[in-house]
């Protein structure tokens, strides 16, 4: 604290900035680009803008965060926040006020500007081999002469008919069976699990069961809820993984378990609790939506809602009970610590995770709120830093399978990479940081609306186009004022560096080119004397103030992109040979990236830009793979133990190799396919 002012950081969003003390949150939020939700207007009527006051020292940020740096509790507070939610920090954001630093956590239901997550399942294919499938049978009511007991009748039944021998049952399960027996009259549809176990029985002929394949990212986690029938994706949902608030990557999660005697049991719930939110949206879909009924003027009593149906469309009506399967996949970290697992030697050299191979837990025995018989499958750990979520892009993707020699990216938080083909595979994994995501740049942001999410520069005049989120026309076809701009997310900055190069606003080496400023928009920062670059004058944004992008957000940038380019160039090298048949981007950022301009910026050696493609959110449909395809699990255990991981910062040359891919599009190496594509005198600085 300084000048009366409090550092207050926002997550998951990762805004953070200084305040003056004496504001609400909600004015907080405004001044650093964070929505929270104020349907009433700030009159403390709606209870919207709830959020929570994380408490204890967040080394990552430098920061102790308490419930004593903000006013005291009001008793506005209690019709919306009970006592449980008020122990756990929860306050409303429009009558707490800042009084010191603070670390402050917007649930998902309090967020305005809901951050997009691009997850959607492609189509791929899938052979058709689900973990639970389900049988109906008609057994015989027990007699006098024939009192077998209800199980070993169901048993008999499925032996004779399916053939499925030597069944058990899970107690939760037996302890329905008696009476859906007797309530489906003898006629019952049973749910068995690998062909080993009795997970649930409905009276009558039921057609379908349901299954959720999850990928949980270090920042966002997506679930595909899918009929294990057809196949179909009935819904796609997704969240900001609630860790973020302990810091944005991978290490800053383990450190937190380490520095903090609960940590590791505090990240998991909220994981946890984070995963029974996303079922519960999945579910949710599953009814038409509700409408508040008004009340007559004067009357009293308890808020009423009412179904309003589309025309047309039926509904699946769906409990949590339906769901009766879940694959889960994510980095070993993130791995670790849902399971509660020790991640602190994941984070020190030879870095080995507590176990590689795949597990099978009952749902209930990790607090996951689904049919309390059913399993969930957690996909098998390659490596300390390629985990869960890499096996997924892998039988996603097959390489395996295929002669060419492919490349697959993976930028997240962390950038995995995997190179290979049927004959042998290798991986290795980079700390591309959160910079692409946008964490440590000035005016980086999620992608949430108001995130710069394209950018062209003009080469003759330095001019900005861009499109902000949520905006279909672009800068050029809008009005100053209609733009709305915050910040720039992680597509804006995988475009940003490519324009500024090929504009000729920087050099290859990442400096501002002062010679050759065309434009207004380059000028030093009279604070902190740092050259930067307007991309969106304060007219244009929500924020007041001009969203520039500074020469150390260049470097961070060049920082992220130099470590995966070293990384591809370093398994070239290791596999001995010259270059890939094939890059495939994975992530969500595979869904947005452009492929011209991330062979600009050079974010992996030369390749033609036919071969280079996008995969989308690979990791997710190799859990959506192992969900509907029992063969799958099995392939993935094969993988995670055939994959050869290689760690690059033990390679001699690795600084060398390193310093030389942070240039643009690289400091020696040739680009043969950018000859056209750039101009020449920007390509052969």
């Amino acid at each position: 604290m300084k000048d009366n002012k409090a550092m207050v950081i926002f997550q998951p969003s990762g805004r953070r900035g200084e305040v003056p003390q004496g504001i609400n949150l909600i004015e907080a939020s405004r001044l650093l680009g964070v929505d929270i939700e104020a349907l009433c207007g700030e009159k403390k009527v709606c209870g919207k803008c709830k959020v929570r006051i994380e408490q204890g020292r967040f080394e990552k940020f430098g920061i102790e965060s308490r419930l004593t740096h903000v006013s005291a509790w009001q008793e506005e507070e209690e019709k919306f926040v009970n006592a449980e939610a008020r122990e756990a920090g929860y306050r409303l954001a429009c009558v707490t006020k800042v009084q010191g630093d603070l670390l402050v956590f917007v649930p998902e239901e309090s967020r305005a500007g809901k951050q997009v997550v691009s997850k959607a399942a492609r189509d791929i294919h899938i052979e058709h081999d689900p973990a639970v499938k389900l049988y109906y049978v008609e057994v015989e009511k027990p007699t006098f002469e024939e009192p077998t007991a209800d199980f070993e009748r169901i048993g008999h039944e499925l032996k004779r008919q399916y053939g499925l021998a030597n069944l058990r049952i899970d107690i939760h399960t037996l302890r329905q069976l008696p009476k859906v027996l007797r309530d489906g009259n003898w006629k019952v549809t049973v749910s068995v699990w690998m062909d080993q176990e009795v997970i649930r029985v409905r009276p009558g002929r039921v057609q379908d069961a349901y299954g959720l394949a999850i990928d949980v990212g270090t920042t966002t986690v997506a679930g595909y809820f899918c009929n294990l029938r057809t196949m179909e994706v009935v819904d796609t949902v997704s969240l900001m993984n609630p860790q973020c608030k302990y810091g944005e990557d991978v290490m800053a999660r383990i450190t937190y378990h380490m520095m903090t005697p609960d940590g590791l049991q505090r990240m998991s719930n909220d994981i946890i609790e984070g995963l029974n939110w996303l079922i519960d949206q999945a579910i949710a879909g599953t009814y038409p939506p509700k409408k508040k009924v008004k009340k007559k003027k004067g009357e009293e009593g308890p808020e009423e809602w009412v179904e309003v149906p589309e025309e047309g469309k039926t509904y699946l009506r769906l409990s949590r009970e339906d769901i009766e399967d879940i694959t889960l996949g994510g980095n070993t970290a993130m791995h670790h610590i849902l399971l509660q697992l020790n991640p602190e030697y994941v984070g020190l050299a030879p870095f080995p995770p507590v176990i590689h191979h795949s597990l099978d837990i009952r749902a209930r025995d990790l607090g996951i709120k689904i049919n309390p018989s059913a399993y969930v499958f957690v996909l098998p750990n390659e490596a300390g830093f390629v985990g869960a979520d890499n096996v997924g892009v892998l039988i996603a993707e097959e390489p395996y399978k295929n002669k060419e020699k492919q490349l697959i990216i993976d930028i997240g938080t962390n950038g995995e990479l995997v190179l290979g083909d049927k004959d042998k595979l290798i991986s290795s994994s980079c700390a591309t940081g959160p910079a692409l995501e946008g964490a440590q740049l000035a005016f980086g942001m999620r992608a949430a609306p108001g995130a710069i999410e394209r950018i062209k520069i003009d080469p003759e005049t330095h001019d900005v186009d861009y499109k902000v989120i949520g905006r279909d026309a672009w800068r050029k076809y809008s009005e100053p004022k209609e733009m709305k701009a915050k910040g720039i997310c992680g597509s804006g900055i995988l475009d940003v560096l490519a324009e500024l190069y090929y504009a000729g606003v920087i050099t290859k080496t990442g400096v501002f080119n002062k010679k050759n400023q065309k434009s207004n928009r380059f000028r030093v920062n009279p604070d902190n004397k740092q050259p930067e670059f307007v991309l969106a004058w304060a007219e244009e944004t929500s924020i007041e103030k001009d969203i520039v992008i500074t020469q150390k957000d260049v470097r961070q940038i060049q920082l992220a992109k130099g470590a995966l380019h070293a990384g591809c160039k370093l398994m070239l090298r290791r596999m001995g040979v010259e270059k890939m048949d094939q890059v495939k981007i994975a992530g969500a950022f595979g869904t947005h990236v452009d492929r011209t301009k991330a062979l600009i910026m050079g974010l992996f050696p030369d390749c033609e830009i036919e071969k280079i493609v996008s995969v989308g959110n690979a990791a997710g449909d190799g859990c959506r793979a192992a969900l509907l395809n029992r063969a799958k699990r099995e392939e993935a255990n094969w993988v995670s133990r055939n994959v050869e991981y290689i760690e690059l910062t033990v390679e001699p040359d690795f600084q060398t190799v390193f310093m030389e891919a942070m240039q643009i599009p690289h400091m020696k190496d040739e680009f043969p396919h950018l000859e056209g594509v750039v101009p020449p005198e920007i390509l052969h600085q």
